[in-house]
């Protein structure tokens, strides 16, 4: 197999390749400008990161990373994004060839790590195996069933923690019991969990700022202004913690950034309580169905399983030093 850049020549064959092989390890299948909008049309797209692999059939391989100084380990680590070949001509030696230019590209850079990490901009959706007309927006890491995942630990990769992807399927979501009577606990403490109203409550950018996460700072208020609605922990009319903003996407998936509380007004159950009147907010919203990933070793992940929710697929986050 030739390894040669990638050109825009090579698009229809390489969605033709992504959709015939990357769809069985649950990636969502692409259109040509859903492709060149993934991988091409973004401010972290380097044509020296990206790869095609061809054969006497035509393109058979396909790879690409990124990286970017203002990117989250930015200034030291190079991302690998994907490496896809066709089933017939794959072996443990192609994928690691495609590694290594890609490796070779960060060091040239000054990168001293690569990485396989939530962090890569480049965001490829999957579908869910048990709902196949679901989807969520970002695979935070690479499944052990692709052959990249051997080929990178075979490479010295580690496997440095496991992402469980989740869904829950909604319809017909209650709030369990053991919720509401924390609830009617943090009630009596004087605290209440509400919609966020603006003209009543005051301390959002400031609650915001405590939790110390610039994208949720950014992010979360700018969904406000626009109208967004909000899920909010209120102390009297001072705002303590936030759950949302209670987005439906067109086919019916909720979006959320995340949810906090205060670091000040830990220690009374809220964090759950947010969780769980988030979810019966977007049940009442019409939205169909929630997605998330979290960490397999996330005390969090007992509370998503509570509420009726199940890991579909589970990620591994990989790195290397260069």
């Amino acid at each position: 197999m030739q390894i040669r850049p990638f050109s825009m020549e090579d698009v229809s064959a390489v969605v033709a390749l992504w959709n015939r092989e990357a769809t069985q390890y649950d990636y969502k299948p692409f259109t040509e400008r859903e492709f060149q909008d993934t991988f091409i049309n973004h401010p972290y797209f380097d044509a020296e990161c990206i790869w095609v692999g061809c054969n006497e059939k035509g393109v058979a391989g396909f790879a690409a990373g990124c990286s970017g100084e203002n990117l989250p380990l930015g200034d030291v680590a190079g991302y690998i994004t994907c490496v896809i070949m066709d089933s017939e001509a794959a072996s443990m030696e192609l994928y690691d060839a495609f590694v290594r230019r890609m490796e070779a590209r960060f060091r040239q850079l000054g990168k001293r790590q690569a990485e396989v990490l939530f962090f890569n901009p480049v965001k490829l959706e999957w579908t869910i195996p048990s709902a196949p007309q679901h989807k969520h927006n970002n695979a935070p890491g690479i499944s052990k069933d692709q052959p990249l995942y051997a080929a990178l630990i075979a490479r010295g990769y580690v496997d440095r923690a496991t992402q469980c992807g989740m869904y829950l399927r909604l319809g017909n979501f209650i709030i369990p019991e053991d919720i509401a009577g924390k609830e009617g606990k943090a009630n009596r403490e004087g605290y209440r969990v509400t919609h966020y109203a603006p003209a009543v409550h005051k301390g959002l950018e400031s609650m915001l700022a405590a939790l110390q996460n610039p994208q949720w700072e950014k992010d979360v208020a700018a969904y406000v202004r626009d109208g967004e609605p909000l899920v909010a922990a209120v102390y009297g009319d001072e705002v303590v913690g936030f759950a949302g903003p209670i987005i439906v996407e067109p086919d019916g998936r909720a979006f959320f950034c995340g949810i906090g509380v205060h670091p000040e007004y830990e220690g009374h159950g809220l964090g759950s309580v947010l969780f769980f009147r988030m979810v019966e907010a977007f049940q009442n919203a019409g939205c169909q169905y929630i997605s998330l990933f979290t960490g397999s070793n996330n005390p969090a992940l007992r509370i998503y399983q509570k509420a009726g929710f199940h890991v579909e697929k589970q990620f591994s986050i990989l790195r290397r030093e260069l």
